[in-house]
């Protein structure tokens, strides 16, 4: 089984979130369709701008608490290196 560190945004440099999951088509359904409530819907968090597989729970885990810890801009320039469209990687992932 995978698990999926992730994050999403509002729109380019608006608002982020950092999750985690193991199903990541699932999840991001949830986010964009605001299903749950919370941060997310309450902030537009619809975006799915970045992620990382893992092959534990643990390590996903460890991955986004470290994130969750980092300064702002780490966090863009991370964002800006793998996706510097800031394209909605939903579209990739979902069947």
């Amino acid at each position: 089984m995978a698990y999926y560190t992730y994050i999403m945004a509002s729109q380019r440099n608006g608002t982020l979130y950092i999750g985690v999951t193991n199903d990541l088509v699932r999840r991001g359904h949830e986010h964009r369709e605001g299903l749950a409530p919370g941060f997310t819907r309450q902030h537009g968090v619809k975006r799915l701008v970045w992620y990382e597989i893992h092959e534990t729970a643990r390590a996903a885990i460890t991955r986004e608490k470290a994130l969750k810890k980092w300064r702002r801009a780490w966090k863009l320039d991370l964002i800006e290196k793998n996706n510097p469209q800031w394209r909605d990687l939903f579209d990739e992932i979902a069947p």
